[in-house]
């Protein structure tokens, strides 16, 4: 109830001045339609004088703003100094400027002009693309190569706020992916994971990953993972002429010391996880995870050669026929993407080509591609 009347009164305030602005305008207009008009304004000036002394004579009150602003408009028709009497003239000056700042404010727009919509842009992408740049850095580089003169503090203004450091302040650290980056070309992950038989049996699959590339190298199953059966698993995966440097796996303990010594004479560098931390080997954990939902989910497999032909067939679809969005969208392992032509309407297959199907796993997945029609 309390913000209705609240309401009312901002409304009802504002259309009460209006009025009696109105009036005193048709007074005014009325006056000057006699033969001297500054001798109307000043009657109408001292007769507006005259209604506040008598109002506060009742009920004082301060003038109100349609009162002031009427007596400044009058003040322009002639020389209002010798017919004020009410207030000083140091006051009237002050109603004069309180009236002045909303016009100037209404004519002039603060602040510089807005850069356009795909500059901004252009600065917030520069910034969340480049961690360790700061405003002077992207100033620069509009400058000297876009050609586009933008001052350091309007590039700060623009900056997304987590990306704006303190006064001589840089962000000296990277992403975590672009750092996974630079290092994936080395990068070697591997990890178990586990698949229930029909009857019930626990088997174990093993799963070895390249970063760069994220195609599965190797995978295989067992129901006894042993140090013997691990360490042989890696010398089928990894190649002796391989380029990797670091391989990472976590504190399993199949991974046992033997284990370990074995991979560091294959000349890679070991690098444990810490301790149920999943997410600092997020690469593996992840290609687990999609093995579950688009397989593993799906299947009931009746022995360990069952799984093991199950998953084979699997991971040559992950990795030759499966788009991965991380990689552009792209395959895996190396296969000619199909090239879009400009001439070509986009939503038309190429002219002498037919859409065909394969089916991965007896229909669980289908394999699309393009072949010749035939004649």
């Amino acid at each position: 109830m309390r913000n209705v009347s609240d309401r009312l009164r901002h409304i009802i305030q504002p259309a009460f001045m209006l009025l009696k602005l109105i009036v005193d305008v048709v007074c005014y207009l009325g006056l000057c339609l006699r033969p001297n008009p500054k001798l109307a304004a000043e009657v109408r000036f001292l007769r507006k004088q005259l209604a506040l002394y008598e109002e506060r004579q009742v009920n004082p009150r301060r003038a109100t703003n349609a009162t002031r602003i009427v007596r400044v408009w009058l003040s322009h028709c002639f020389d209002w100094r010798s017919a004020l009497r009410i207030v000083k003239p140091e006051t009237f000056a002050h109603w004069h400027r309180q009236g002045f700042r909303p016009f100037w404010k209404w004519k002039s727009k603060p602040g510089r002009p807005a850069l356009p919509k795909d500059l901004q842009a252009l600065i917030r992408r520069m910034a969340l693309e480049n961690p360790t740049w700061g405003q002077e850095r992207i100033a620069d580089e509009v400058l000297l190569k876009l050609g586009l003169r933008v001052s350091p503090r309007t590039v700060r203004k623009y900056m997304p706020s987590h990306c704006v450091g303190g006064p001589g302040k840089r962000c000296s650290s990277q992403r975590r992916s672009t750092f996974i980056r630079n290092h994936a070309k080395g990068l070697v992950a591997c990890d178990f994971c586990v698949a229930v038989t029909a009857s019930f049996r626990a088997l174990y699959v093993f799963v070895v990953i390249e970063h760069e590339s994220q195609r599965l190298l190797h995978i295989n199953v067992t129901s006894h993972p042993t140090a013997e059966w691990t360490m042989q698993q890696f010398r089928e995966a990894i190649p002796a002429d391989h380029p990797y440097r670091i391989l990472i796996h976590d504190r399993d303990a199949i991974f046992s010391k033997q284990v370990d010594q074995g991979v560091r004479n294959m000349g890679l560098r070991l690098l444990k996880t810490p301790v149920r931390t999943p997410v600092a080997n997020a690469i593996c954990e992840r290609v687990i995870g999609t093995l579950r939902r688009e397989c593993l989910d799906f299947m009931i497999p009746l022995n360990q050669r069952h799984l093991y032909r199950i998953l084979k067939e699997w991971v040559t679809h992950y990795n030759e026929s499966r788009p991965h969005k991380s990689l552009g969208p792209g395959f895996p392992q190396s296969k000619p993407v199909l090239s879009l032509s400009r001439s070509v309407p986009r939503h038309q297959s190429p002219t002498g080509q037919q859409i065909v199907s394969r089916p991965i796993l007896s229909g669980l997945h289908y394999d699309y591609g393009l072949e010749p029609m035939a004649a």
